[in-house]
């Protein structure tokens, strides 16, 4: 029954490390031929929490062709990021579909974060499955 248990961690494991994989050559992908630009908070979000209001910022930048584009931030905290008028650096891609702030968290985050829970979770059942073995 622990090998299973081992096992199926293991390979969630190395699930979470594909998909950060994944992630990671998107970011270096927008990096490499992203466009950038300025762009500047116009609104904050304001959603209920457990422990109260998180912010989420929604920005607005021009585009290469003129265009006014607005987005809102994946990132929702208390206290907020951002002031309204704030200024920021923005990454977006050449067709648009894209665009993040360019700040580690808005490029790494859930690189991050997959390899953060993914880590253990390969020492462990990775480690358990070698031991076993032996």
């Amino acid at each position: 029954m622990a090998e299973y248990l081992y096992g199926g961690m293991f390979i969630l494991a190395c699930v979470m490390i594909y998909f950060a994989y994944s992630f990671y050559t998107g970011t270096k992908a927008l990096i490499d031929q992203g466009l950038r630009t300025k762009g500047t908070v116009v609104d904050l979000l304001q959603s209920s929490s457990e422990d109260g209001y998180t912010y989420k910022p929604v920005f607005e930048y021009q585009n290469y062709s003129g265009d006014r584009v607005t987005f809102e931030s994946a990132i929702s905290s208390n206290p907020a990021p951002y002031s309204i008028g704030e200024k920021v650096h923005i990454i977006y891609s050449k067709d648009g579909e894209e665009q993040r702030v360019e700040t580690f968290w808005g490029l790494c985050l859930w690189t991050i974060i997959l390899l953060s829970v993914a880590a253990p979770l390969l020492i462990i059942g990775g480690g358990y499955l070698i031991y076993s073995r032996s």
